[in-house]
């Protein structure tokens, strides 16, 4: 049993495959193995689509990401129509706690991505930054903006 999420419940499509739990991500459209990270991507994505208002085509979930000669796949990346990233998400399993590792995570992404916002959650906690790459600075936010909110940062 998969635990509760601080995140808007919805109805979740799942199947089992080969005997493997497997969940639909509309964003990919198509069926995923079901684990407790995929659970906190699924339920942020709900989130994303449905209170924040983001539309589903500006979604990358597992976007590759080179750096340094290394290969990363940052979970969520929320682009603008005109294709520059807005908001990149981390998301751990719900075990997992939050800390400054993960968050630096985030930001090495986004040192090549270059995002105004940062997201982690593990799906019971969330903790949410805008950044200004310029002064090298952010500021935690209490929560995210919505999409068309997330355009004029």
């Amino acid at each position: 049993m998969l635990p509760e999420m601080n995140l808007p419940a919805f109805e979740i499509k799942t199947r089992v495959n080969a005997g493997n739990v497997q969940v639909f991500d509309v964003c990919r459209g198509k069926y995923v193995a079901l684990t407790p990270e995929e659970w906190v991507r699924q339920h942020f994505l709900n989130y994303l689509l449905t209170c924040l208002e983001v539309p589903k085509g500006v979604i990358s979930v597992e976007h590759p990401i080179e750096w340094n000669g290394l290969s990363y796949r940052a979970d969520i990346v929320v682009f603008s129509r005109e294709g520059s990233p807005l908001l990149i998400v981390e998301c751990k399993a719900p075990t997992v706690e939050l800390s400054k590792e993960t968050f630096v995570q985030a930001a090495r992404y986004n040192f090549y991505l270059k995002a105004p916002l940062l997201a982690i959650t593990n799906g019971t906690k969330h903790f949410f930054a805008k950044v200004d790459l310029q002064q090298k600075h952010s500021q935690q936010l209490s929560s995210l903006p919505k999409y068309l909110e997330m355009m004029d940062l």
